[in-house]
């Protein structure tokens, strides 16, 4: 996996664009700048958005490409944050250290999706925001009819809404959505998605 991610990124060009998923985008923008953690942050988009709003970032990613994609980007636009090269399992911070946090299409399989998330969580301070854009179980069918969508082609790594409601249950929910959306993010998000919306608000 980490040497497909690592072709991907190889290209000069940036595979998912140089700006913000704008979702994402639009949500950050409610919110006062803290302290942001991005994982699977990959190029740097979100991230390097987020600096240029005030935000202090925190990113990982386990591809070694993408972090000097990224830093390339951060250099372009001037800002700084800070990105580790690592797995979810080799990140540890103090609970609560975080007054956002941002996942943007990270699609684990099922079978680590909660533990996953939970981890994540733990990093969130009481009071702290989530937010979330990934492909649906229901993406899978405008992926088959349009593959320059992207997304995984396996449908474990999608998520359906319920899950998603369960796995944050411990947050006050603002909005729990399944959406059909337009992605227009580099090469590879390009065309109709089936997406799940979250943003919540740690209890």
């Amino acid at each position: 996996m980490k040497a497909f991610w690592n072709q991907r990124y190889r290209s000069e060009t940036f595979a998912y664009g140089k700006t913000p998923n704008l979702y994402f985008k639009q949500q950050l923008d409610r919110l006062k700048p803290g302290k942001l953690f991005l994982p699977a942050e990959g190029e740097g988009r979100n991230a390097v958005y987020a600096a240029l709003c005030g935000w202090e970032v925190t990113a990982y990613d386990f591809s070694e490409v993408a972090i000097e994609k990224a830093k390339i980007l951060a250099k372009e636009k001037k800002v700084h944050f800070t990105y580790q090269n690592a797995s979810l399992e080799q990140i540890h911070f103090a609970p609560a250290s975080f007054d956002a946090i941002g996942i943007v299409f990270v699609q684990y399989p099922s079978e680590v999706r909660t533990k996953n998330f939970n981890k994540l969580c733990s990093f969130l301070k009481p009071g702290g925001t989530l937010i979330m854009e990934v492909f649906s179980r229901n993406h899978l069918e405008y992926q088959q009819l349009n593959p320059s969508v992207g997304g995984p082609k396996n449908i474990d790594q999608l998520y359906d809404i319920k899950e998603i409601e369960q796995d944050f249950c411990d947050f006050d929910v603002l909005e729990l959505s399944e959406e059909k959306t337009k992605l227009e993010e580099g090469e590879f998000h390009r065309g109709m998605a089936s997406v799940i919306r979250f943003v919540g608000i740690k209890k």
